[in-house]
């Protein structure tokens, strides 16, 4: 890429703020906290512009705090993405990465792909294809959370999807634009249940799945605020602790455990963050756990919606942990 081109993809580090997006925040440490997030994916984005090469891109990113460096891998592969996209004679930066520095950081990486399908006219099947066949279905994740962040009126407010999404992919695009309200709203227990009941039913518990992930990988919330947000997700509870289990995993397989995620998965999991992400992996499609809790059978859905079910039952009353 020339340098006009990579010029041109760049993101203004203010278009991340709370104010240019008119976010609602009552809290000014929650409201740094969170742009300090939004900061971080456009530095992770802008290295992976500026180089490529995977190991002098993780050197980049060896920069930012281990806490937040999720929030720059995720940022370096819609970069990376971006860019494969865009020089079709060569298409393997992002695979090269993943291969790589970013094995650590898959899940976030899986996640950070899917910003790329907003931002350009992408294929989502082909993609899908060249992701991972169960950690794949983040992509449309990350675009959901895309939606939601930079596009909230249209599709927060009149909970419009894209038109070329269907199946099985607005239910995953559903749980990252879940994750995107934890910033529209300020990361507010109030605001948070509410907008998600202005939803269709059928929607709901995607969206409570995205919250707890965002609860438990981004923080900003007490553990009491953390324990009224669960009683208002109400039957939907389970959706949240597999949230917080996949945020749990994606931080125990960086080596980046915070204590905000252990909080958020005692709450919603009732157990710590490294019991959450091992139950994570036991309930992966093809794990020697057995028959999971509930009796799920494989597979009329993708792998990674058996994965999210299994998890579901396990963090269900009467499930595996309760």
């Amino acid at each position: 890429m020339g340098r006009i081109a990579r010029t041109a993809l760049r993101i203004a580090p203010e278009e991340t703020s709370f104010t240019r997006r008119r976010f609602r925040c009552d809290s000014a440490a929650v409201r740094e906290r969170l742009e300090e997030v939004g900061r971080t994916f456009v530095r992770g984005y802008h290295a992976a512009l500026d180089d490529a090469e995977p190991q002098p891109l993780a050197a980049s990113l060896a920069g930012v705090a281990p806490e937040l460096r999720g929030f720059a891998y995720e940022g370096a592969a819609m970069g990376l993405t971006l860019l494969d996209a865009l020089t079709p004679w060569r298409r393997d930066r992002l695979a090269r990465f993943l291969a790589g520095p970013g094995d650590a950081h898959a899940y976030i990486v899986h996640v950070g792909a899917g910003w790329a399908l907003a931002r350009l006219p992408l294929s989502p099947r082909r993609l899908l294809a060249r992701l991972d066949p169960v950690l794949g279905w983040l992509a449309f994740d990350g675009y959901g959370f895309h939606q939601g962040f930079f596009h909230w009126p249209r599709a927060v407010s009149a909970q419009e999807v894209p038109a070329r999404l269907g199946g099985y992919a607005r239910r995953a695009f559903d749980q990252g634009l879940g994750r995107s309200l934890w910033f529209v709203e300020g990361a507010d227990g109030r605001r948070i249940p509410a907008t998600i009941a202005a939803f269709p039913a059928a929607r709901r518990g995607d969206l409570w799945s995205g919250v707890g992930l965002a609860c438990a990988y981004a923080g900003g919330m007490e553990r009491l605020a953390v324990v009224e947000l669960r009683r208002a997700a109400g039957e939907h509870a389970p959706r949240m602790a597999q949230g917080a289990a996949f945020a749990a995993k994606a931080r125990v397989r960086a080596g980046n455990p915070v204590p905000h995620t252990r909080l958020a998965c005692e709450v919603l999991c009732g157990t710590g963050d490294a019991e959450a992400a091992a139950a994570a992996d036991a309930a992966l499609p093809g794990a020697t756990d057995g028959p999971p809790p509930g009796g799920l059978r494989e597979p009329a859905e993708p792998a990674f919606e058996v994965w999210r079910q299994r998890l579901q039952d396990r963090f269900s009353p009467g499930g595996a942990i309760a």
